[in-house]
């Protein structure tokens, strides 16, 4: 389903998930099935123009829109905002079968101090309605990395915090470079393992600060306790001792 909104989109799952549009009620479905190279985006400092190409898979002609946001975190969400200083081209495209399209991203400006950071949505346009026919279109949401023009690194800090009885990891950027964290484990003293239970985004934007939930097993742990931390960073492995600090 197309978004009309032209102003900020509030939810990560807006951005994220795959979007069903279904015309009219059916036991028969229809969709198209798209692929993207690459599925990231990187501007190097001072690079201006990039690509990407995208497939048509399915057996039927298909068209697609493309749109670019700017894309912040706040308060452990993500937000995107329509922005113009990405350019896509051409923003509206129709494939045959099997035919290809490749899509010119501009970006206006280049960041001076931190990485910015945008995602393209690419929307399948729906094909006219059909009696009987359920027709499912995808969402693609592709991030964007411009590095600045200054030297760039991720630098992490890690708490935890207790919130009506649940477990937080909590991740502070103080760096000027985005992180992606996965594969998140906290050790007990005891051996017990908690991991994390949330399928949110991996990515930690510059500046921002991200809270991973914990599942735990069995009792929580006290709050004074120090946990091991280990996951798995763009930037290698982490292992470090976490404590427990009072919920901000």
């Amino acid at each position: 389903m197309l978004s009309r909104s032209a102003g900020r989109l509030t939810a990560a799952g807006k951005a994220l998930a795959a979007v069903f549009f279904i015309l009219l009620a059916g036991l028969t479905a229809g969709g198209q099935s798209l692929s993207v190279l690459p599925v990231n985006i990187f501007f190097s400092p001072g690079q201006r123009a990039a690509s990407l190409t995208v497939t048509n898979q399915g057996k039927s002609e298909t068209a697609i829109q493309i749109r670019a946001y700017a894309w912040n975190q706040k308060d452990g969400d993500d937000h995107l905002a329509a922005s113009s200083e990405v350019v896509a081209s051409p923003p509206l495209a129709t494939m045959a079968p099997g035919a290809s399209q490749v899509v010119r991203l501009i970006l206006r400006q280049s960041p001076k101090d931190r990485e910015a950071t945008y995602r393209i949505l690419l929307d399948q346009i729906p094909p006219p309605a059909e009696p009987g026919v359920v027709h499912i279109v995808l969402r693609m949401s592709i991030p964007i990395f411009a590095q600045p023009a200054v030297r760039s690194f991720a630098d992490v800090q890690f708490h935890l915090e207790r919130n009506a009885g649940q477990i937080y990891l909590v991740g502070f950027n103080a760096g000027n470079l985005h992180e992606s964290i996965r594969d998140i484990v906290l050790t007990a003293s005891d051996g017990r393992k908690l991991k994390e239970d949330s399928n949110t985004t991996p990515y930690i934007l510059a500046g921002a600060t991200r809270r991973w939930h914990i599942a735990a097993q069995d009792s929580l742990p006290l709050s004074g306790e120090t946990l091991q931390l280990t996951a798995h960073a763009n930037a290698g492995a982490i292992e470090e001792q976490v404590r427990f600090v009072p919920a901000q």
